[in-house]
């Protein structure tokens, strides 16, 4: 590294439900998702990845993320700081970060947020909606 960091550009940002990684380091992202569907609230969902792609940047920083509840002041959960270390301008850095039964107390649009030593790098929807289940056949 050349003197000063230079802060890195989040080139992605995306909730799955989960992640593999291949030998050749390519990793498999398994069911996108933007809405959550639940039949009752509270409602607990089982298991989300929330995966970050850093470029552009160069240095150590720490990243922390947080999804909050449709007054968007609540946190529902987040996350640790996570290392994103970039040894020059050309590398990228992906994070995976595991989110278990993770509790939605209500239906509405929460909100997922990163941030990048606490400055707030990109914000977007997470939808959670009431479903009706489907009738019991005997």
């Amino acid at each position: 590294m050349n003197g000063q960091p230079i802060p890195p550009d989040l080139q992605s940002c995306v909730l799955c439900d989960d992640v593999r990684q291949e030998k050749n380091g390519k990793f498999i992202l398994i069911g996108l998702f933007d809405t959550i569907g639940a039949a009752q609230f509270p409602q607990t969902h089982p298991r989300m990845c929330v995966v970050t792609r850093w470029c552009s940047g160069e240095g150590e920083f720490r990243q922390h993320s947080r999804i909050l509840a449709p007054d968007q002041r609540t946190v529902v959960v987040e996350g640790q700081q996570i290392p994103v270390r970039l040894a020059s301008p050309e590398a990228t850095a992906t994070n995976v970060e595991f989110f278990i039964n993770v509790v939605f107390r209500e239906p509405g649009t929460h909100w997922v947020e990163i941030l990048l030593d606490g400055d707030l790098k990109l914000r977007f929807p997470l939808r959670v909606i009431p479903v009706q289940q489907p009738p019991s056949v005997f």
